[in-house]
């Protein structure tokens, strides 16, 4: 199986741009478009939050027309850009958005990989925050199926990242999360966004990490006192691909148009 990661749309309506620079809805389109022609077709595509940049219907609107050229299923997250009740407003057919009550909450169990999400959402906030009754319920669901090898999505990372800006609009509760992974073997990865950038740690016995950002990246600058900054580097995706023999694989692939692919052998020689 493989399952697609996008992070970090933060889609606004009518085309206008992030920042004043950033041009998210072209940088999705053009994602979505290497997405579909990838040789390996994904089995399926989650997007781990920040959809869109203020929560109003009609940035959820636009997302909707954005991802409609997506030729596999996907499955959506809120994160702090996000507004639960838009959300599942534009989305009514995702029947798997309504299964946590208030918090966006769901297993998607039709895949090699189970999925299981979590909402870290706190309305009005950049900050995070997992619900105890979250983890009481996330404990549960992974008692129930202990040997099904599983994926954890979120949007805001349970582990600092030394990018101070983004740590002080971390999670704040992670060892919640930790002491519940720890007891569950079979979570191959916790998948997170909100960094925008690709970051790998191990945490609670397995190893989370977070995606590229599909529209502008955080400045990579670790330090404590670090300014909040955005730079223009390409924008990403990640590719998890579940191996039985393997376990979970993953890769970084860059949306754009790049030279190549150029052959390393011409024959049997290598090309001086």
């Amino acid at each position: 199986m493989i399952l697609c990661q996008i992070s970090d749309l933060h889609i606004k309506a009518a085309g206008k741009k992030s920042y004043k620079v950033v041009d998210t809805a072209e940088s999705l389109r053009r994602c979505i478009a290497q997405v579909n022609q990838l040789k390996q077709r994904p089995d399926a595509v989650v997007f781990t939050g920040d959809l869109v940049d203020f929560g109003l219907p009609e940035e959820y609107a636009m997302l909707r027309s954005l991802l409609a050229p997506l030729s596999v299923p996907y499955y959506l997250l809120p994160g702090n850009h996000d507004e639960r009740h838009a959300l599942r407003e534009a989305f009514p057919e995702h029947a798997y958005l309504q299964q946590g009550g208030e918090r966006i909450e769901y297993v998607i169990d039709d895949h090699a990989l189970r999925i299981v999400a979590l909402d870290t959402v706190i309305p009005r906030s950049s900050n995070g925050e997992l619900a105890p009754a979250s983890m009481v319920w996330l404990d549960r669901v992974l008692s129930e199926q202990p040997q099904r090898p599983t994926v954890i999505v979120m949007h805001h990372p349970p582990f600092t990242t030394g990018i101070g800006h983004m740590d002080d609009i971390g999670l704040a509760n992670p060892q919640l999360l930790e002491e519940v992974v720890r007891r569950h073997p079979q979570v191959e990865r916790v998948l997170c966004g909100h960094l925008h950038r690709p970051i790998t740690t191990r945490f609670g016995g397995t190893i989370a990490s977070t995606c590229p950002g599909v529209s502008h990246q955080v400045v990579l600058d670790l330090d404590p006192q670090a300014a909040s900054q955005f730079v223009m580097e390409p924008p990403g995706f990640q590719l998890h691909l579940w191996d039985e023999r393997a376990g979970l694989i993953s890769h970084t692939a860059y949306v754009g148009e790049f030279d190549g692919p150029y052959p390393f052998y011409d024959g049997d020689n290598l090309i001086d």
